[in-house]
């Protein structure tokens, strides 16, 4: 521990309190490694405020001091995007003690919550009152808000809502010199200048923290069903889309393309999970259809799958005979990381390319892939219906992790980045860049983005002080064109 980082310990504990400040090693372990345990950090405390103000104290202070710090909520990142750095050199700035739901109002479809309230709990606040907040994910148990917006999260509801920014109306945030930027008024027209609150969305934390969020509600569901097809191929799957929507509208409002290969490891690795159809499919659709009036969700998916059946588009399909089972069903959908994971080695990429190419690349790109390193086997599944694919290069059975992931993995990943950039696409689709994908953003970014970047993580924090090591990192002012 350094003496400014000491000094900066004792004035928060001397203004904030015991409960603000965590000391001992054994409490700070577990949020010194990220979700998936391929980065590992150092810090020796965690700043925990209980408010905006006792934030903006800590950040003043530590910007004094030249402290750095890394945001952090409920420590889901995919990409080590809330890990501290391995030598010590920053405390970790826990937002999860800021946990309340400040307002909802249902009449104007906005809910103001701190940063540290878990996903879940804001779906139940909102739920009592009428409403959802429509962002569903895997870690809904633990991700945070203020995490889900420093990392414009997406879901699997992308395909009629959009990506958190999408469902952020305002923000409050304290910037990296301690001053506060308060945005929660939404507003529906204010054209004074640089958007700030969507500046901050997507920053993961590099160039403020953010406290607070205004976001959008609608209203609950009323009806809801859920089905699984099998298809021959994505392309089948992305006319099945195309053919639901216009006759449906809006009613689709999740779409997911999973492979044979990840179902397999489901059906696997994870207890108490069945087939959803009989028979073999190379690919599989889960659908969820969205109805505003009692009992008309199932009958007018079974309509729509039914349609998909005579096109010859799909070949099999089955509609969730109750809510226990949609569960059951998404459950085979969310559980696919898990899965892959037990099974071994993987290198994830969550890329996104045009909805329209998204079907060959899934097939055509595993398939270079698998051919230029002999032994991995691909699985591309995804958001069909916003080009969304998460492309997992999976090792051979009984690979070492460490030396697999050095000697092929590694290598693999730039091959897929590559193919993505050379398909329009991005490298980061909704996990963020981290520090996992720092380097690549880097080396496939055309000169003048990662200017502007530099530039303005320069305006914002010139020392580096906010989340070092991710997103983006300075280059001496003579490297800046």
């Amino acid at each position: 521990m350094t003496p400014a980082q000491q000094n900066l310990i004792e004035a928060v504990r001397a203004r904030l309190g015991d409960k603000a400040v965590t000391t001992d090693a054994h409490d700070i372990a577990p949020w010194l490694t990220d979700w998936r345990g391929r980065f590992h950090g150092q810090a020796p405390a965690i700043i925990a405020p209980d408010s905006t103000n006792g934030v903006q104290f800590a950040v003043g202070r530590a910007h004094e001091l030249s402290v750095a710090l890394v945001p952090q909520g409920g420590n889901t990142s995919m990409v080590g995007g809330a890990t501290p750095p391995a030598d010590g050199s920053a405390l970790i700035l826990s937002l999860r003690r800021m946990n309340r739901v400040r307002s909802i109002d249902p009449a104007a479809g906005l809910a103001i919550a701190e940063a540290g309230v878990i996903l879940a709990n804001m779906h139940a606040a909102a739920e009592a009152r009428g409403m959802r907040f429509p962002l569903t994910l895997g870690a809904w148990g633990s991700a945070t808000i203020g995490g889900l917006a420093s990392t414009n999260a997406g879901g699997t509801q992308v395909l009629r809502f959009g990506t958190m920014r999408s469902l952020v109306a305002g923000i409050e945030a304290v910037l990296p010199d301690g001053s506060r930027h308060d945005g929660l008024v939404a507003l529906k027209k204010d054209n004074r200048g640089y958007d700030l609150d969507h500046l901050l969305v997507g920053a993961e934390g590099t160039l403020g923290v953010i406290t607070a969020a205004t976001l959008r509600l609608v209203p609950a569901v009323i009806d809801r069903a859920t089905g699984w097809l099998g298809v021959e191929s994505p392309g089948q799957a992305l006319k099945i889309l195309r053919a639901m929507e216009s006759r449906s509208g809006t009613a689709i409002e999740s779409f997911e393309l999973v492979p044979k290969l990840a179902l397999d490891l489901v059906l696997k690795h994870i207890p108490d999970t069945r087939p959803p159809l009989d028979g073999e499919h190379a690919w599989l659709v889960l659908v969820d259809y969205v109805a505003p009036a009692p009992n008309t969700a199932k009958p007018a998916l079974e309509e729509l799958m039914q349609a998909a059946l005579a096109d010859g588009l799909a070949q099999d399909a089955v509609v969730a005979a109750n809510e226990a089972q949609a569960a059951a069903f998404w459950r085979l959908r969310d559980s696919i990381s898990e899965a892959e994971r037990a099974e071994g080695p993987t290198m994830a990429h969550d890329i996104s390319v045009p909805v329209d190419a998204m079907p060959d690349f899934m097939e055509s790109a595993s398939e270079r892939v698998e051919k230029a390193f002999p032994g991995v086997h691909c699985s591309a599944f995804g958001h069909l219906g916003d080009g969304n694919v998460h492309f997992h290069v999976n090792a051979p059975a009984g690979a070492d992790a460490d030396r697999w992931r050095a000697e092929v993995g590694e290598a693999a990943s730039h091959m897929v980045y590559d193919l993505v950039v050379a398909a329009g696409g991005s490298i980061s689709a909704e996990h963020g860049i981290g520090q996992m994908k720092l380097g690549e953003l880097e080396r496939l970014s055309p000169p003048a983005r990662q200017a502007a970047l530099r530039a303005i993580k320069r305006a914002f924090d010139p020392h580096e002080l906010m989340n070092p090591g991710k997103l983006v990192t300075l280059a001496p002012a003579r490297d800046t064109p």
